[in-house]
């Protein structure tokens, strides 16, 4: 079973094509367009198949499906001094931790 198998795939309708546009969060260069949603999602997996099968076949690494990667659920993010405060302050006046009041937020996002 080729790693294609376990990306991340979505179909949507494209207004300017007129079509359903198939795509691979793991291969983001990749679309697939057909007038037919299945079709679309037929297509996009069969080109990630071929182009996974291209590059293990010229030796490169594909990418490893977002599902099964580890997720530590730590990131840093960089926010101007004015923004910090105003959230210190939001978190202090709902009497939660910082860290709580921003992952609510970005949860419900």
């Amino acid at each position: 079973m080729s790693v294609a198998e376990h990306y991340t795939y979505r179909v949507a309708w494209s207004p300017e094509d007129q079509e359903y546009v198939g795509t691979v969060l793991e291969l983001p260069s990749l679309s697939w367009l057909e007038p037919v949603s299945d079709a679309a999602f037929s297509g996009i997996q069969q080109l990630a198949r071929d182009v996974v099968a291209d590059l293990e076949e010229s030796g490169e690494p594909a990418p490893q499906p977002l599902t099964e990667r580890s997720y530590s659920g730590e990131f840093r993010v960089r926010i101007p001094p004015r923004t910090h405060r105003r959230l210190v302050e939001q978190a202090a006046e709902e009497r939660i931790s910082l860290n709580r009041l921003v992952s609510d937020r970005l949860a419900s996002a």
